[in-house]
């Protein structure tokens, strides 16, 4: 059914066209019925549903129906799986439908900027290539439902500490090439139906009110065609709002912000066209919900359960084993820790999803008739150690065979709300593991947390396994992974570093409470640790397996690539071990021409495959020249210079298997205005310039005999200083140095010369 908004738009009241962009209570929008626009509501995600028929909140308090607790981001980020993505989302997508609701509020995209974000379980990633493909994925699989989404939160929130007004300070290039990535590509690639503005500041400017981001990056340069919506009390001033791109404020203000924009309007300081552009793009989604409803689609809690519990097979990440897991059957094993219990499966906050069904892995193993025993250990909600407990955990782990501790980080310290004041676990959780250590050298720790923890008894285990908040199925996907029902194949999303201090934002967070300064730039996550050469525990992209991967044959036919170009990279990989795997092969690209300021490597592609012992297969990638590229401000575009870049393969950013090269070619000429104060080195480097300068530096022989025609090369060591000393002066030298040395006849050559390269480059 099409419908002619703009002819909606214009029978619309100036008091109705307001109303419609702030909503009508906690989670509806308005309805307009003489005009035929029906109420409609959206619903806290991203991993479930929380949808609140009765008393309303933003923060995970009120009750919610009973729903599916399906993984969180922390954990589906790292199944390096889009097509598992997009199959989750698919299933939120029909419960959606299901249950009315038009749009559901995720995923939360924002880059793990340091490991103490209290929120870092709802987000993806630490690199914002995989968070951008994944959350694609995603979107596309709600949306295929003809349920929105709404990509959160936009943008640079990466702290719960005063995120209400917080100003994240950084530079564009920073911007670009790591906050910014995520949504563009989801933008780009899935169209999310809204994108929901965060609420803190950017450079001192409130991104609700931020044209820039909300429409002169977000739809002129992405081609964004949805609205954009406000977190829960977000807005600082309406009318600016509007005029920004802002077009829903959720939940609303009773009116008050309302009459704001109709005054505006009324006194001419807001342009109409402006609200009525704002009611369309809100008008546009809420028809694609209403007039595409499935009454086909059915909430089965019980099927979606299954499939929660496969996705976090999928999830789970192995981080350590010297050979214990999977554990044999007949075993007899000690379960240690509350968790094993009392699993935690999920973060708190908006979030928090009313599960219809949790079973623990102790349940599971009983269920199966697995020889595991139970102690508790520790309580699940607190960092309280008792004595007795501490005692009857060690003495179990002593008479067993294999002790398996279920550890992790309760509600108090992870959550919504508020920020993690340090990387480690609860210290009773600390001391048992130790003391269990001690006595049996087959322990396996079982984590549940939302983001890493220090793990200083890490290199006397026997197997750590990484459940991350794993959604309702996690006892049931540990049990399976544990016993070797499935072979565990995520990867790490984010890097675990050794302490908390090595971490790159470490002097920087959370800020002051006014300003959080992002003085490590485009150093987040891997690219900071592969630049310092620090080790970590645990790299991006680590994960180990039941059986092993081999790599080999990396072609990439095309001799070259070009701005418009796109080159294929294929690699063949193939399960040499005795047990059916899935490899995630991670390709990333070297910058290899010294420009200043580039990471060491970048991932630049992932494939996500299932091999049957000793079964091959071929994965291909694609290349192209913004893979290659970083964001150049003098330029305002992305730019890669000419040479050669470095293709790597691996299992992980740790774990590089194969290398080969490509050269690239540009068209592209980045900005150069010459002056007194321009380097030879610099005029050298360009195209336009070089062969100018280098012909001024031929006239200059005579007058100094030091000098090459070419001052990179060739030069004599007459002076007995070194040829690379002389190379690098000159590299380095500024033109008004030059002339100083060269007399007054050559110094006004010089100032003809640089009014003659400024017009050569066509500046004015």
């Amino acid at each position: 059914m099409e419908r002619d908004l703009k002819k909606i738009i214009s029978e619309m009241t100036l008091e109705e066209k307001a109303g419609m962009c702030s909503g009508e209570d906690f989670w509806r929008l308005k309805k307009v019925e003489r005009l035929g626009i029906p109420e409609v509501m959206v619903s806290d995600g991203p991993h479930g549903l929380r949808k609140q028929p009765g008393e309303a909140d933003h923060l995970g308090i009120g009750e919610s129906i009973v729903a599916v607790c399906f993984p969180a981001a922390c954990a589906t980020a790292s199944s390096f799986d889009t097509e598992l993505m997009n199959e989750m989302g698919k299933t939120l997508g029909e419960e959606c439908q299901a249950e009315n609701l038009s749009v559901l509020l995720g995923p939360a995209v924002n880059i793990k900027r340091s490991p103490l974000c209290g929120r870092n379980f709802e987000y993806l990633s630490e690199d914002p290539y995989l968070a951008g493909k994944m959350a694609a994925s995603y979107i596309r699989g709600v949306q295929s439902w003809d349920v929105g989404t709404s990509m959160k939160h936009y943008a640079a929130n990466n702290q719960e500490y005063n995120r209400m007004s917080c100003s994240s300070n950084l530079s564009e290039r920073t911007f670009r090439e790591i906050y910014l990535p995520a949504f563009e590509t989801a933008v780009k690639e899935a169209q999310p139906k809204t994108i929901m503005c965060s609420y803190n500041k950017i450079n001192g400017e409130y991104a609700s009110e931020n044209k820039h981001l909300l429409t002169e990056i977000l739809r002129d340069e992405w081609g964004f065609e949805g609205y954009v919506m406000t977190d829960w009390g977000a807005v600082a001033d309406r009318v600016t709002g509007i005029v920004a791109g802002l077009d829903l404020e959720m939940p609303g203000s009773h009116g008050v912000n309302d009459a704001k924009i109709i005054a505006a309007v009324k006194d001419g300081s807001l342009d109409e066209a402006l609200l009525d552009k704002a009611v369309e793009r809100i008008l546009k989604v809420l028809f694609s919900y209403a007039d595409n409803r499935h009454p086909e689609a059915v909430f089965d809690r019980d099927a979606d359960h299954e499939k929660a519990v496969k996705i976090e097979t999928e999830c789970a990440v192995l981080l350590e084993n010297n050979g214990i897991l999977p554990l044999k059957e007949g075993r007899k094993v000690v379960y240690i820790g509350e968790y094993a219990e009392k699993p935690r499966y999920q973060g708190g906050g908006s979030s928090h999803i009313n599960s219809s069904k949790v079973t623990s892995a102790l349940e599971s193993a009983k269920e199966k008739g697995r020889p595991v025993s139970y102690v508790k250990g520790f309580p699940f909600d607190k960092d309280e150690e008792n004595a007795g407990e501490l005692a009857a955990a060690v003495q179990a782990a002593k008479d067993a065979e294999v002790a398996v501790i279920f550890a992790g980080l309760p509600d108090l310290i992870e959550s919504e709300g508020y920020d993690r004041k340090d990387m480690k676990l609860p210290a009773c959780q600390n001391k048992l593991i130790e003391e269990v250590i001690k006595v049996q050298p087959n322990t396996v720790v079982v984590l549940h947390n939302g983001s890493p923890v220090e793990v200083p008894w890490a290199d006397k285990t026997a197997a750590i396994l990484e459940m991350y908040f794993g959604g309702q199925g996690v006892g049931e996907a540990t049990d399976k992974l544990l016993y070797g029902e499935v072979n565990p194949s995520g990867r790490l999303a984010e890097t675990f570093p050794l302490r908390l201090e090595d971490n790159p934002s470490y002097l920087n967070f959370p800020g002051d409470g006014v300003n959080v300064d992002y003085a490590e730039g485009i150093y987040v996550g891997y690219r900071y640790y592969d630049a310092r050469k620090m080790p970590v525990r645990w790299a991006f992209g680590h994960g180990l397996s039941y059986t092993e991967y081999e790599y080999s044959n990396l072609n990439m036919p095309a001799e070259s690539l070009d701005d418009k170009g796109c080159v294929k990279v294929t690699v063949d990989v193939k399960n040499t071990g005795s047990m059916v795997g899935k490899e995630v092969v991670q390709l990333y690209v070297s910058d290899k021409n010294g420009t200043a300021g580039r990471p060491v490597k970048e991932l630049k592609g992932f494939a996500k495959v299932e091999l049957q012992p000793g079964e091959t297969k071929t994965v291909e990638f694609a290349l192209t020249a913004r893979d290659l590229s970083f964001y150049h401000e003098g330029l305002g575009d992305w730019y890669a210079p000419s040479g050669t870049y470095e293709v790597l393969i691996g299992h992980a950013s740790d774990e590089i298997a194969l290398r080969g090269e490509l050269s690239f070619k540009t068209e592209k000429q980045l900005p150069l205005y010459v002056s007194g104060a321009t380097t030879i080195g610099e005029l050298m480097a360009h195209p336009v310039t070089a062969p100018i300068i280098g012909g001024l530096m031929q006239n200059m022989q005579g007058a100094m005999g030091a000098m090459q025609s070419d001052p990179t090369e060739n030069v004599e060591d007459t002076l007995g200083t070194g040829a690379e000393m002389m190379k690098a002066m000159m590299h380095g030298m500024p033109l008004k140095s030059l002339a100083s040395f060269a007399g007054a006849e050559m110094a006004a050559q010089i100032e003809l010369m640089i009014q003659g390269m400024n017009q050569a480059l066509g500046n004015k």
